[in-house]
């Protein structure tokens, strides 16, 4: 059985499900806002969710906040404000806490940045996805380049120079010359924060069930390869698989999720992950994920779409599927802390894994090689639970 002995860091994400035009590559829960959002009722269904939620946390501090979705900055600074005081109202805050809040680079969300600015938040994420029109077309987006730079030069005006620009490659028909103008667009923005991950074809969209010709594996490496060092050589170093960032600008939210910290998860289809050391277990659990069944049952039992406890067999990978993203990997002694298991229960993976050059020879710390952050899901086929659940 899993035992805690240290405090672990809690975060909370917010889902906020809208968005003006669902993309034909995302799976995430979103829906597209076909009518006046009910942005007051949503705000007092986040807070009566939360407060559902307290007992399984009461006394713990929140580390960060991530407000996402859809797309949360269609919502009005006056309901976010509402929100933010509620949520300073029920839970105790880190005193300089990190908040971010995605948004996306139309005209009438970047004129709202400064307003966010005053209500709290302190970070944001910009759905930029590419500088090319054409590409920005295929994947269905409704900005244009000029719209994309005028987001983040809006953000250094409203003083979010604390901002991290989405950014994708491996679009239908990119060469690597068009993914590396994307990465210098970018750099000529000054972000904070880079997020630059392959376009994938997921189960349930539209890109998956009509596939666009996508580059091939060779020009993918090369494009990967090329654009990392372009980014390190302009000061932002890689720090996770699909993460770049200047000194000290690392997203402290996603490096909770890495860490294999805890999170509360409120909103529609929001998923939470919860240490109980009386318990001695870790528990995931998720709301109703339909906008319309969530705002008629949050804050009642019926809110809650399930929970379950991660089996102890389990938790090896669930621990190392986050932490080996990580280029630096994590001490050794974190997966007794967050696990609450001894290391022990790493073998016979970690022998085998170490043998085939896909991790560090350091007994102190977790961490894929250069290999093995290339082969990362042949690496974590080593520690694959060898029963089936129950």
């Amino acid at each position: 059985m899993p035992v805690f002995t240290t405090p672990i860091p809690l975060a909370l994400y917010v889902h906020i499900p809208w968005c003006a035009r669902k993309c034909p590559y995302c799976d995430f829960n979103s829906h597209e806002a076909r009518e006046p959002l009910p942005e007051r009722a949503y705000a007092d269904a986040l807070l009566a969710d939360l407060e559902q939620d307290l007992p399984r946390v009461w006394g713990r501090r929140i580390d960060s906040l991530f407000i996402g979705g859809g797309t949360p900055s269609l919502f009005s600074a006056e309901a976010l404000d509402r929100l933010l005081s509620g949520l300073r109202a029920r839970l105790p805050l880190r005193p300089d806490l990190e908040i971010t809040l995605e948004a996306n680079p139309g005209t009438v969300e970047r004129s709202k940045f400064a307003e966010f600015r005053e209500v709290g938040i302190n970070r944001l994420s910009i759905g930029v996805q590419s500088f090319d029109d054409g590409h920005l077309h295929a994947l269905g987006r409704i900005h244009d380049r000029r719209a994309a730079i005028a987001a983040a030069e809006a953000a250094h005006a409203a003083g979010l120079d604390n901002f991290n620009l989405d950014l994708m490659f491996g679009l239908p028909g990119q060469t690597v010359e068009q993914a590396l103008t994307d990465i210098a667009c970018a750099l000529a923005l000054q972000p904070a924060h880079l997020s630059y991950y392959q376009l994938t074809l997921e189960p349930n969209t539209r890109f998956y069930r009509s596939p666009p010709l996508l580059p091939d594996d060779e020009t993918i490496d090369v494009i990967q390869e090329r654009a990392q060092e372009e980014l390190a050589r302009h000061g932002y170093p890689r720090y996770e698989v699909s993460a770049y960032a200047r000194a000290d600008r690392r997203c402290r939210h996603n490096l909770n999720y890495w860490e294999f910290g805890d999170y509360l998860g409120i909103g529609a289809g929001a998923h939470g992950k919860l240490s109980d050391p009386a318990a001695g277990q870790i528990q995931r659990l998720w709301k109703v994920k339909h906008p319309r069944d969530y705002l008629a049952r949050a804050g009642t039992p019926a809110g809650v779409g399930g929970d379950a406890p991660v089996r102890e067999a389990e938790l090896p990978l669930e621990f190392l599927m986050n932490a080996l993203r990580l280029v630096e990997g994590v001490p050794a002694a974190l997966f007794g802390e967050r696990a609450g298991l001894p290391l022990a229960a790493l073998e016979p993976g970690w022998s085998q894994a170490r043998a085939r050059g896909l991790l560090e020879n350091d007994p102190e710390r977790l961490q894929a090689s250069e290999l093995g952050l290339r082969f990362l899901n042949d690496l974590l086929q080593a520690f694959i639970p060898e029963t089936e659940p129950v």
